[in-house]
């Protein structure tokens, strides 16, 4: 059946590549009709390794494998001129091929770098959002060598050597970062203190330019006494630098209103503006005659409701696609069947009820939690359960009463999924130790664990619990409300491809 299913596409490919030239000598005007058929054979052929570049650009292959992902690029590459040469097609077939097969090798090295070096990534990251490539460029240019070696030693397989290399190079980033720092917050923001003055900006705005001093100072001190965890001390310098700019804007804005002898409703009436403009294009009718925070709270209630329903609505194009190729696969392989009984529990069929299945609980299983307790994700057939309720004491991984009722809503999902597999990944915020960090993500994580162990039919090998510590934000460290958002657990279920989960035992 294979061999056929490929003689079957390759046939179709080919008499699909040879439209073109008829439409084009037949008729002048059919050149566009051309073009359109050459571009669906190419998403034809290069679906699946576009498919796998994605998910390795996504996950960084570039940096933590290069070996792999240069040669699958250049494989690709090749693949792409050929065809545009309209070359031999099994060459581009094979060309692809092996494109594939370093892809995954790539995204595979991808997840060990993460779990061999993670302190050198977060480094290197934290390097980046500083621009020590700017600011630090020496520094950094011997840093990401010495993770590209790294990167190699591990693809190698010498796991010893690639996380001593890591270990030199997580340093030569935080030696970047600390000069960065220095350099792009505070010698800028020592420069705009200066301009301040020259400004008379204490006059206008005393307690905006004495907040930015203050972060001066506070991210100074956080500098000295830890050279080498410089979350906290990137934020001070970030907040420093935007107060007093602040501070600047405020004691310009400050000095207008008096010079033209503004009054108080004036200024009251100004402040109301820009949330009406903002209430207008969101179609919302607000009011002020209890001041800003209703309509602010209005407002904040549509952004979510819309944020929520545009995951959604991602999610669901998602499903869509996937489902609309399956679908595409399986006409073919039935047109191939014709004259003969189609087989009943084909490859394809199965998939295309094993995504039905999977829409059907995904969506059994968000409605099951509130949006305080969780958001539920998919990504390709895993569904993440992130866990926003559950909260536990500072520094600490005991689960409390209070989250017990969560805990078996996710227990009951897991239930869902018979056969399934379980991970329970642990993150935090970026203050803090590195090591002490990544520890604390690795005990919530297992607490998890074991909880869903004790009160399911779990077994100890269908769940694993892995913290990632800071290294995996998703969203900005530099506001309370970020980092609350950044210290999550999540569970993320791997559905078992099986028959198993198809209750229905439908067939198409």
């Amino acid at each position: 059946m294979f061999q056929i299913r490929r003689f079957f596409n390759r046939s179709l490919i080919i008499a699909l590549m040879c439209i073109p030239t008829l439409f084009v000598s037949n008729a002048t005007g059919q050149k566009q009709a051309a073009y359109v058929v050459n571009s669906d054979v190419k998403i034809m052929l290069f679906r699946e390794s576009n498919k796998l570049l994605k998910i390795a650009r996504s996950a960084q292959a570039e940096v933590l494998s290069p070996e792999n992902y240069d040669n699958a690029m250049k494989r690709y590459q090749e693949a792409e001129a050929d065809f545009k040469e309209g070359k031999n097609l099994e060459d581009i077939q094979k060309k692809l091929s092996e494109s594939n097969a370093y892809f995954q090798k790539a995204i595979i090295s991808t997840k060990l770098a993460e779990v061999t070096f993670p302190n050198a990534m977060k480094a290197r990251k934290d390097a980046q959002n500083t621009g020590s490539a700017r600011f630090s460029s020496k520094l950094w240019t011997e840093a990401e060598k010495k993770f590209k070696d790294a990167a190699n030693e591990l693809e190698d397989g010498d796991v010893k050597d690639a996380r001593e290399i890591a270990g030199e190079a997580e340093k030569l980033y935080r030696q970047a970062e600390l000069e960065a720092i220095k350099a792009n917050y505070l010698d800028e923001t020592r420069g705009l203190l200066k301009q301040a003055d020259q400004l008379d900006v204490d006059d206008y705005a005393p307690k905006t330019l004495k907040l930015s001093q203050q972060l001066v100072k506070q991210a100074e001190k956080e500098l000295n006494e830890n050279r080498y965890d410089t979350d906290m001390a990137r934020s001070l310098a970030q907040q420093a630098n935007y107060q007093a700019k602040h501070a600047i804007y405020l004691a310009k804005a400050i000095k207008q209103i008096k010079d033209n002898d503004q009054s108080w409703e004036d200024l009251m009436l100004v402040s109301e503006r820009p949330l009406q403009q903002i209430a207008y294009e969101a179609n919302l009718d607000v009011s002020f005659e209890t001041g800003l925070g209703t309509a602010t709270n209005e407002i904040i209630e549509y952004i979510a409701t819309n944020q929520i329903n545009l995951a959604v609505l991602n999610q669901n194009m998602d499903f869509n696609e996937h489902e609309l190729y399956l679908q595409n696969r399986r006409i073919v392989e039935l047109e191939q069947q014709l004259g003969s009984q189609a087989e009943e529990k084909s490859e394809l069929a199965q998939q295309i009820r094993m995504q039905k299945k999977t829409v059907e609980l995904f969506t059994n299983i968000e409605r099951s939690f509130k949006s305080t307790e969780a958001r539920v994700l998919r990504e390709g057939n895993d569904i993440i359960i992130r866990l926003v309720g559950l909260n536990f004491p500072s520094a600490q991984a005991t689960i409390e009463q209070k989250s017990f009722g969560l805990l078996t809503k996710v227990r009951d999902a897991i239930n869902d999924f018979p056969g399934c597999t379980v991970s329970v990944l642990g993150y935090t915020d970026s203050y803090g130790g590195d090591a002490q960090n990544l520890e604390l993500s690795k005990d919530r994580a297992e607490a998890v664990k074991q909880y869903l162990l004790a009160n399911s039919k779990l077994a100890a090998a269908q769940i694993e619990a892995i913290g990632y510590g800071e290294i995996k934000p998703i969203a900005s460290n530099d506001s309370e409300g970020g980092r609350a958002t950044n210290r999550r657990v999540e569970v993320v279920i791997h559905p078992a491809m099986t028959m198993r989960m198809l209750s229905d035992g439908s067939s198409l």
